[in-house]
């Protein structure tokens, strides 16, 4: 199953996507907000349609200690407005720390300060990805 990995941040979101096996989850691309989410969720389609895949997983900001907070309501509501333009289920995955953990990882590959603005949205978008993508594959053994 080929998935898109969504990591809705209120400047830029964050996409990942899946090989075609469903096993491995590579960063894609980041999409600057718009100001329209109608105009960003548009976008968010078209890329669904372009690289075929058949489920969407949005990252949902739970707090440290596994409640939803104001962001991750905010996460609920984007996820039910983007399930009503995209023609693939959308769910949504608990996404806590991964922004830290793809920081950690752009640190220890060298990349600077701006670069990794560039880049950390995509790739948190990734770590939650495979995060779903293992979680998936644990409970189907």
């Amino acid at each position: 199953m080929r998935a898109l990995g969504i990591d809705l941040g209120s400047k830029r979101i964050g996409i990942a996507i899946s090989d075609r096996s469903g096993i491995i989850a590579s960063p894609l691309r980041v999409l600057a907000r718009s100001g329209s989410p109608r105009r960003d969720h548009a976008a968010i389609a078209a890329l669904a349609v372009e690289e075929e895949v058949e489920l969407l997983v949005v990252g949902l900001p739970l707090n440290m200690n596994g409640t939803l907070g104001p962001a991750a309501q905010a996460a609920l509501r984007e996820a039910d407005a983007l399930a009503t333009v995209v023609a693939v289920p959308v769910v949504t995955f608990d996404e806590r720390r991964t922004t830290v953990t793809a920081d950690r990882a752009l640190i220890e590959g060298g990349i600077s300060a701006r670069g990794r603005r560039a880049l950390v949205d995509k790739v948190a978008a990734a770590v939650m990805l495979q995060h779903w993508l293992d979680s998936r594959a644990a409970q189907a053994r």
